[in-house]
This record gives structure tokens, C-alpha cells and sequence, in this order.
């Protein structure tokens, strides 16, 4: 048995002095070594504009299947964009989109309503405050029918194009702003892929807003191998869907408020139905006034007895 070490032959411990002109040793952390050079830059780098736009994208009751699925192949589109439940298109969606809005977390909404379960109106609103645009939606075109070639990554962020017409009036240029910061894709956002292989085109065509997807064609085979920043050799594909979206009204705030802009040439699809219903109910009644103006032609005009009228008849 070895003999127990008594306290006095313990050891000293040595006290050393710290050298004041060494660095202080980084902290320690779960994700690595903590420098103050870092820190720093991450306390100035706070003040920096990030953008953090989120779309809510939402529908009707009672929609159609065919602009159901337009709304899904928008959805597809936008990678920033959450989905929900249908809504009542009643006289307080206003209050209650505004409220799912906020339960998202989300600063955007796209709402898709169906009315008669043929016209569909795209609301495009900023919440809480506004503006927002109320939009009729015409020929419309999903990916499912065009059966396009085109092909792009999902969730790649888009290049946003704009016809020079946007320019010009003061709503158009509001408009131009709303699609915007809807329809692009935040940088570095969690679901979004690091490529830009695909454009979203805006165009203005009779007071119409027309909207294209096009993909970005690069070759890729060794004798076609382009330099960087070539434009020559890049294609556009279209990969859809289509629609145009006509403008009824801007408002001040978000799914109602001041009329801001109001569009002259809209005419509602209810009047359009109700014209072509007169035209034919015009033409019905021509053709009755034709019957009966020849009947009374008829009368007016009696023919003469024929005297070999009876000269077959068989005598009983």
C-alpha cells in the first residue's frame, strides 16, 4: 500500500502572470469561434434594407376548376407565396382577408374570386394599408392545356420585364410597383433557388396587362458553348400560363377604401351577357313581325278562285 501524500507536500500551484500584449482567446460557441471583428460587421449589416415580402394566396368558394388551377400554377410560380383556405367572397372578405393576413405573417395578398362560376376578378392588395387593385381576369390559359416545352427550375427567382407604357401614366406606374414587390422574389429567401432561368414579361396591350413565362434556353453542348454574359445564343422558351388582366379599380387601402383610379373602359361582363341577349331577342322578335306582316299580306291580298280547283275531285 502506497503512503498517503500529506497536505504540505502538495503542490504549489504557480501563479503566471498574463502577458498584455496577447490577443484575448475568441469565445467558444455551438456554431464556431466568436470574433469581435464579426460581430461588429453583423451589428452594421442590421441597418441594411432586407426585403421580407411574403404573398398570401387565397380563392373563393364556388370556384371553377379552370381558375383553380391557375391559382395553382401561380402558386408554383412564387416561391415566397403561402396558401390558405377558401374565403366567402361577401361584403366583409375585406375585413377578414386582412386578419389571415396578418395570422400569416405576410405583407401581400393575391386573391382569386369567382363570381357566377365564370368571371373571375384577381384582387392585389398590400395589407394592412394599401393600395390595392382589382383586376378582371380574361383569357386564361393554364400550364396543364398549353402543353408548352418550356421547363424551369421551381422556386428560381424570376427577371421581371416591363413594356415602356408603364411609364406613362401615373396608374401604371403604381400598378408596375404593386407587381413588383408581389410577383418578385426576395433575395436569399429560404425556399428560392440561387438562378435566374426564367422571365416574367408585363406588357400593356389595349389598357390590358398581358402576362408571359418564358424560360431562359442556354446551350449547353460543347460546339455551342457560349461566354459569359453572350446574349446572342440564349433563347426564350415559353413554359405558361397566360392571362390578361384588365383593371377596374385602385384603391387607397387594402380591399377597399378612396378610389384612387377608376378605369372608363370597363364594361362588366353582366352587360356584355345582357347585350348579347338583347341582339338575340332582337331577332326573334324580327322574325314575328315578319310572320305576322305576312299573314296580314295574306288576308289583304286574297288569291282568286281557281275554276279547276274541284275538276279532280271524285263525285260522291
Amino acid at each position: 500500500m502506497g503512503k498517503k501524500r500529506k497536505h504540505s507536500e502538495a503542490e504549489v500551484a504557480v501563479t503566471v502572470k498574463k502577458d498584455e500584449s496577447a490577443e484575448e482567446r475568441p469565445k467558444r460557441t455551438l456554431l464556431g469561434w466568436k470574433h469581435k471583428d464579426k460581430i461588429e460587421e453583423k451589428v452594421t449589416d442590421s441597418t441594411v434594407f432586407r426585403n421580407k415580402e411574403k404573398v398570401l394566396v387565397t380563392c373563393s368558394r364556388r370556384i371553377n376548376y379552370r381558375y383553380r388551377h391557375l391559382m395553382l400554377n401561380v402558386v408554383s410560380l412564387l416561391p415566397h407565396c403561402k396558401k390558405d383556405n377558401k374565403v366567402e367572397s361577401k361584403a366583409s372578405k375585406g375585413a377578414t382577408l386582412n386578419e389571415l393576413v396578418e395570422l400569416k405573417g405576410c405583407s401581400s395578398c393575391l386573391f382569386f374570386e369567382c363570381r357566377k362560376h365564370k368571371d373571375l376578378y384577381l384582387w392585389m392588395a398590400k395589407c394592412p394599408n394599401g393600395p390595392s387593385v382589382k383586376f378582371l381576369v380574361n383569357a386564361v390559359h393554364t400550364m396543364e392545356e398549353l402543353k408548352l416545352t418550356g421547363n424551369h427550375l421551381k422556386g428560381s427567382r424570376p427577371l421581371l420585364t416591363f413594356s415602356t407604357n408603364f411609364d406613362k401614366d401615373p396608374h401604371w406606374k403604381l400598378l408596375k410597383e404593386i407587381i413588383m414587390q408581389i410577383f418578385g422574389t426576395p433575395k436569399d429567401h429560404r425556399k428560392s433557388k440561387p438562378y435566374h432561368d426564367h422571365i416574367f414579361v408585363f406588357s400593356i396591350v389595349d389598357d390590358h396587362i398581358w402576362f408571359r413565362n418564358y424560360q431562359i434556353s442556354v446551350p449547353h453542348s460543347e460546339a455551342d458553348k457560349m461566354d459569359r454574359g453572350g446574349l446572342d445564343k440564349m433563347t426564350l422558351v415559353e413554359v405558361g400560363p397566360r392571362f390578361c388582366l384588365n383593371p377596374i379599380k385602385i384603391f387607397g387601402g387594402s380591399f377597399g377604401g378612396p378610389t384612387l383610379y377608376e378605369n372608363p373602359f370597363y364594361v362588366a361582363p353582366n352587360q356584355i351577357r345582357a347585350l348579347e341577349k338583347r341582339q338575340k331577342a332582337g331577332k326573334y322578335a324580327k322574325k314575328v313581325k315578319a310572320k305576322t306582316r305576312r299573314k296580314m299580306h295574306e288576308l289583304s291580298n286574297p288569291l282568286e278562285p281557281d275554276e279547276f280547283a274541284d275538276m279532280w275531285k271524285e263525285k260522291e
